[in-house]
């Protein structure tokens, strides 16, 4: 159905209608009027996507570089030819279902709980395959500065992205910020590979992942939130 024929149809429906006074349509269309304004529209979707992919990987850049590329140089050609590329490939899925579900209609790559899950597994196996250390000295005293780190990056990369989207409009607000926050906080896990120098897989499991697996959940429950609270 097009738009011409909707609009026949509620004319006829209000012509048909005896209890429907044109006068106070007529008033509802003008205290309405003076009310609408302009939209510009969104960007494109590839757009937005590359926009999201250069905010994050730019920001992991700066800040791997201002604390120090310690993890980068102590890695080898191997370790550093598996992580990067697949950080790169899962910072570009997550844009795209980060960008999706700000735009109603958006085909959907993967629901963003499963974005979560599928992100964090895929890392998980890369390290495991790739770091044989398993000691887990000073397991906390450790983990914690990195968990910090990544965190403390991964909450302005996520407010850059809101400032991208947010002419957008999220039908499943928990959803959107699951994606959001799980794009952030493979920003903030960027920056752990680069800068942190400790290989024992204890230690880049669990704390290097709980970066974007806690943004990505903190994400969900604030945007859900912050519906209720209208």
């Amino acid at each position: 159905m097009r738009d011409n024929d909707i609009d026949d149809v509620l004319k006829r429906a209000a012509g048909a209608s005896p209890d429907v006074d044109p006068a106070l349509l007529e008033r509802i269309s003008q205290s309405i009027a003076p009310t609408l304004r302009p939209v510009r529209p969104m960007a494109p979707m590839r757009l937005l996507v590359a926009a999201l992919v250069l905010i994050c990987a730019g920001m992991a850049l700066a800040a791997a570089a201002t604390l120090g590329m310690h993890g980068i140089q102590k890695m080898n050609a191997v370790e550093t030819s598996a992580i990067f590329p697949l950080l790169a490939v899962l910072l570009a899925i997550s844009a795209a279902v980060s960008a999706g579900e700000m735009v109603p209609g958006s085909r959907r790559l993967l629901a963003p709980p499963m974005l979560l899950a599928v992100l964090c597994a895929a890392m998980a196996a890369v390290f495991a395959l790739l770091f044989q250390d398993y000691r887990s000295e000073r397991f906390v005293a450790q983990g914690i500065p990195c968990l910090i780190t990544g965190l403390a990056l991964a909450a302005p990369v996520s407010m850059v992205c809101w400032f991208v989207l947010r002419r957008g409009f999220a039908v499943d607000r928990a959803a959107a910020g699951i994606a959001r926050g799980a794009l952030a906080g493979l920003a903030g896990l960027a920056v752990l590979e680069l800068h942190c120098p400790n290989f024992e897989l204890a230690h880049v499991v669990v704390w290097h992942i709980a970066v974007p697996l806690l943004s990505g959940l903190a994400g969900g429950v604030l945007f859900g939130i912050s519906r209720r609270g209208r």
